[in-house]
């Protein structure tokens, strides 16, 4: 296991600046379903369906691996991120790129999306310019460094693809049903998955006491899904809308998923911390919405991945991060020798606790509503993801007042 290198840990600011916009998109998301009802549950294609799709997979998301990606680069791989200074401008085109789709895709806007088909994949690419030269430069975990870096591949080619489409539907019209397919497959499978998988090399055995996937048989589905991934879009862009670019994204969330459940099993509950328990839950969703894809219920595979299975995934490893920046952030603020809380006393468990309670509530009205669209159902699941995601920026923002208070007291003369 990689050791952590807490001396390379960037300003606190540059990663805090995306996790913490993370609940205000689940937020924006409960209130959009509180407002639209059961619109969205109807069909894939409806602006109101395609706005929250966005509000989940960028906003709440894309926030929160933009940010853990440039904390955990350089502590835990030793990957130096460039151009730190300009994380401000990053967050802020970043943000307004999802606010411009979001409204652009829900009002029908040409200008919104014109704007927004320039703003988003310059923001993917300004990522992969900051972290792909210091991580192809990094020494050691060769096979975690692979994963990341495709996944920004990916990450980027997704923007691209999604950035031609916003052009083309401020202007021409929609792009063919295939290319959007593609551009759901390499988000899903190609940006997020791949992501997390290489970071579940690190993060499943350190913070949750599981093993790790065998290197060769983690090589060998990381290299499956890199190659089959292009050539399967392909296929489906010259064949028409097949079942193989599907499949194939079922077939890999599902061995990422039971991958993840296969390490679960054998810690002892006595160790099963909440960030356990999310993982859990999110891996479990993620193996339905396979399910649910394999069986052509796309808004339900939607709902349970992009809903429930993925938030909850990177919603824990925000709980981990922030309160982990707070500490590093005292031990650099404060005299050397002088003892701080630990990590868990910054964010303690009954935080946690609360947290996934609140989330494991709010996520079954989300696929009831999927299941049985109904406007009062469905403003029942706008309620439950806006209590949920409240309730998780307030643990996060708690941490840090934790962190800050102590230094506070602390430093105030006797």
């Amino acid at each position: 296991m990689p050791k952590l290198r807490l001396e390379g840990s960037p300003a606190a600011a540059l990663p805090l600046r995306f996790l913490l916009t993370t609940p205000c998109w689940g937020m924006a998301g409960g209130l959009m379903l509180c407002m639209d009802g059961d619109l969205p549950f109807y069909s894939r294609w409806h602006p109101a369906t395609l706005a929250l799709v966005h509000v989940w997979t960028l906003g709440v998301l894309g926030n929160a691996m933009f940010g853990s990606l440039l904390q955990f680069l350089p502590v835990a791989v030793g990957a130096e991120v460039r151009w730190q200074r300009s994380a401000p401008w990053l967050h802020a085109l970043f943000n307004l790129g999802v606010l411009l789709l979001v409204a652009g895709l829900h009002g029908g806007l040409r200008g919104p999306l014109l704007a927004a088909g320039m703003v988003l994949p310059l923001a993917f690419v300004w990522l992969a310019v900051m972290t792909l030269p210091g991580l192809l430069g990094a020494a050691g975990e060769r096979l975690m460094r692979a994963g990341i870096g495709i996944a920004l591949g990916y990450g980027v080619a997704t923007a691209l693809v999604g950035g031609g489409m916003a052009l083309r539907l401020a202007g021409a019209g929609p792009w063919p049903l295939a290319v959007v397919d593609v551009h759901a497959a390499f988000g899903v499978l190609g940006w997020m998955l791949l992501l997390l998988a290489a970071v579940g090399r690190l993060v499943m055995p350190m913070f949750q006491a599981t093993g790790s996937v065998p290197a060769r048989a983690q090589a060998a589905w990381l290299g499956s899904v890199a190659m089959a991934l292009p050539a399967a879009a392909a296929w489906h862009l010259s064949h028409g809308l097949d079942v193989l670019l599907p499949a194939l994204v079922a077939v890999g969330a599902a061995v990422f998923a039971l991958a993840g459940l296969w390490l679960q099993w054998p810690v002892p509950t006595a160790r099963r911390s909440a960030l356990f328990r999310h993982w859990r839950i999110g891996l479990l969703a993620m193996l339905l919405a396979a399910v649910a894809l394999l069986g052509g219920g796309g808004l339900l595979a939607g709902a349970l991945a992009l809903g429930v299975g993925l938030p909850l995934l990177v919603g824990a490893m925000a709980m981990e991060i922030v309160p982990f920046i707070a500490w590093v952030g005292l031990r650099r603020r404060l005299p050397r020798g002088m003892q701080i809380p630990g990590v868990q006393r910054l964010l303690p468990h009954t935080a946690r606790q609360r947290v996934l309670m609140v989330q494991a509530l709010a996520a079954p009205w989300l696929v009831l509503a999927v299941l049985w669209p109904q406007p009062w159902l469905a403003r029942w699941a706008g309620l439950g993801q806006l209590g949920a995601w409240g309730v998780h920026g307030h643990a996060l923002w708690s941490a840090l007042r934790s962190a800050r208070g102590f230094a506070r007291r602390v430093e105030q003369p006797a």
